[in-house]
């Protein structure tokens, strides 16, 4: 304690605050959320260095780590816009909505696609954004419509290149018990948020290696997160990221840089809603089965977990996606919205047991078994 609160103590403190202060002057073009864990990290291993070694090893390390740090982020400055080309799917509403619109003001050229090009996003993009957004009707599971928004993109980048492509439309699915999930359900969200992008991903490569631009793909904190009653949601984000890993690594001696983005919760997508209008009509095999799984979504019915979990501003998001097509050396991975960091790495490297705990208290559903699992026919009724 004495040597902490000596002279060269506070000189080495005093070293440590500007090191600081220059870091945090050079990450304020960077996401917010990625410059508060640098902070803290650092702030963490320096004080740990100061305690535990001498005096003149803490601070040559502490100076050290802040150097290599310094060195690393000073790539994070974002290149021009220059009109430069990106495409996005599923701009209907939610993200992809905002990207667009968000991306559009800054001066990009925006393709956006959309499921419906008559419906309400997509008329809304035309009336509100400029003459450099583009919509085009694109449904990422239908060959046909992505070659022809290829086609489209192609003829009108010509040689200027397309140079992002961001993975955005995803389907949220039926949050309920895995095993009361049809498997139609399954399919349907590995369809969309899977093989939807790794199809549109392949379309477009060649226009992305001809620009050594970026591919950035929305995954989920479900990802790489286990949550109750997210299933089919959460495998089809998991398989997404670990391709976008791969492509990552494939796609680096092409000058192509790849980025994930695992947002947590926010009001975005009409998930919900949807689910329960979908699981309204679905056509179960018995009543007996769609009352349990109603009773299994109850902590989602009217949106209370939702509102508890969610946060209605989506600008963290559009923030790491411009940092990931824009920044001289993005990211591989972002983790924007409540939580969304400690959560991920907290499922990555806690203990099973302590993780399973805290998530079955903070996730608290209750230990109510859904009644059509509790029935001696329940072999003759599953899917």
């Amino acid at each position: 304690m004495g040597t902490f609160f000596s002279e060269p103590g506070w000189l080495c403190l005093t070293v440590t605050a500007v090191l600081g202060g220059t870091i945090l002057c050079k990450l304020k073009t960077s996401p917010g959320q990625v410059g508060r864990k640098v902070v803290c990290l650092a702030g963490l291993w320096g004080g740990a260095c100061l305690i535990s070694l001498s005096l003149f090893w803490g601070l040559v390390l502490f100076s050290l780590s802040y150097f290599v740090m310094y060195t690393y982020f000073s790539g994070q400055e974002l290149l021009p816009v220059d009109q430069k080309a990106v495409l996005i799917t599923g701009c209907d509403s939610g993200f992809g909505h905002g990207l667009a619109k968000y991306l559009d003001e800054l001066g990009f050229t925006v393709f956006a696609g959309v499921l419906d090009e008559q419906g309400s996003g997509a008329e809304e993009l035309r009336r509100t954004c400029s003459k450099h957004l583009s919509v085009l009707q694109l449904n990422i599971t239908n060959t046909q419509e992505i070659q022809e928004a290829y086609s489209k993109v192609k003829e009108m980048v010509q040689n200027k290149g397309l140079w992002a492509v961001i993975n955005n439309a995803g389907v949220l699915g039926l949050p309920t018990d895995g095993e009361l999930i049809p498997m139609t359900e399954y399919k349907r969200c590995m369809a969309v948020n899977f093989f939807g992008a790794v199809e549109v991903t392949k379309a477009f490569l060649p226009l992305l290696r001809k620009s050594k631009g970026r591919l950035v793909n929305i995954s989920s904190m479900a990802g790489g997160v286990p949550m109750q009653k997210m299933a089919a949601y959460g495998s089809s984000k998991a398989a997404l990221i670990m391709f976008s890993s791969i492509l990552r690594q494939e796609l680096s001696k092409w000058g192509v840089k790849v980025s994930v983005i695992q947002p947590g919760g926010f009001k975005t997508i009409h998930g919900v809603s949807q689910s329960w209008t979908r699981l309204s009509n679905f056509p179960f095999p018995s009543l007996h089965w769609q009352s349990s799984a109603w009773d299994s979504m109850l902590p989602w019915r009217g949106l209370g977990l939702m509102k508890t979990c969610t946060d209605p501003d989506i600008s963290p998001v559009l923030l790491d996606v411009r940092h990931a097509i824009s920044a001289q050396s993005p990211f591989a991975f972002y983790a924007p919205g409540k939580l969304s960091y400690p959560w991920l790495c907290f499922a990555s490297f806690s203990p099973t047991g302590i993780f399973d705990y805290l998530s079955r208290k903070i996730y608290s559903y209750g230990k109510k078994m859904p009644r059509v699992l509790s029935t001696s026919n329940w072999e003759n009724e599953a899917m």
